[in-house]
């Protein structure tokens, strides 16, 4: 059997997974509460909603500290809340983009990130094309400059949305100046020293498991 990944620095150590079912609940409450808002919700209706089981969304609301109600459930704004002080989603969190291409300027607009306590402050690119430009009200600036904003600022996230050719020159970069996790979009692994946090989004990886299975779906017909 597969050895679960944990996260810790809480009470207790916290499962991978748990942290990933979370904002799932989370958007799932906002939008129940926008559309068809009620007082009170039990796991039983969010686990039939959500296909899943009554008894793992239980244990995980546990994680957060919420408390519900015997036959009644949670109250809805008290969970939502108790999820986002549990994800750290009630404190805005700074960080810095590298790599100002399509994928980047995407993150820049994307919105919902204000949401998730994440606002990302400004955007380094080599490219003299770029560099001055304001994209979504966040400046472009030289690369060359991002080591010394970094320890100026002290900002301990960076998004790198880099081609993989330089994304492991960046990435140490902005270590050795002072970041501290890495959220990164580059299309190659990056090696990271112990005590850094990386997290790896792969789309082409993505893009291929939902092809093979959209292929066995289809096969099925």
């Amino acid at each position: 059997m597969a050895k679960q990944s944990m996260i810790k620095g809480a009470s207790k150590p916290i499962p991978e997974p748990v942290l990933r079912r979370l904002p799932v609940y989370y958007q799932y409450l906002r939008k129940l509460n926008l559309e068809s808002p009620r007082e009170y919700i039990s796991c039983a209706k969010i686990a039939e909603d959500l296909n899943n089981l009554a008894i793992q969304v239980r244990k995980d609301m546990e994680f957060t500290g919420a408390q519900g109600r015997p036959k009644v459930g949670y109250r809805v704004t008290e969970l939502l809340k108790a999820i986002e002080i549990f994800l750290g989603w009630d404190n805005t969190t700074e960080a810095y983009l590298v790599g100002a291409g399509n994928l980047g300027f995407a993150l820049l607009g994307y919105q919902g990130f204000k949401d998730y306590g994440l606002n990302i402050i400004a955007a380094f690119d080599s490219s003299a094309d770029k560099i001055g430009r304001e994209v979504y009200g966040k400046k472009i600036l030289p690369v060359k400059k991002l080591p010394d904003m970094i320890r100026r600022t002290g900002i301990k996230i960076g998004i790198l949305t880099a081609p993989a050719s330089c994304a492991q020159e960046l990435a140490d970069a902005m270590l050795g100046a002072g970041i501290k996790a890495i959220w990164n979009f580059a299309p190659v692994k990056i090696s990271v020293p112990a005590g850094i946090i990386v997290q790896h989004e792969n789309l082409a990886s993505s893009l291929a498991v939902l092809s093979k299975r959209l292929a066995l779906l289809l096969a099925e017909r």
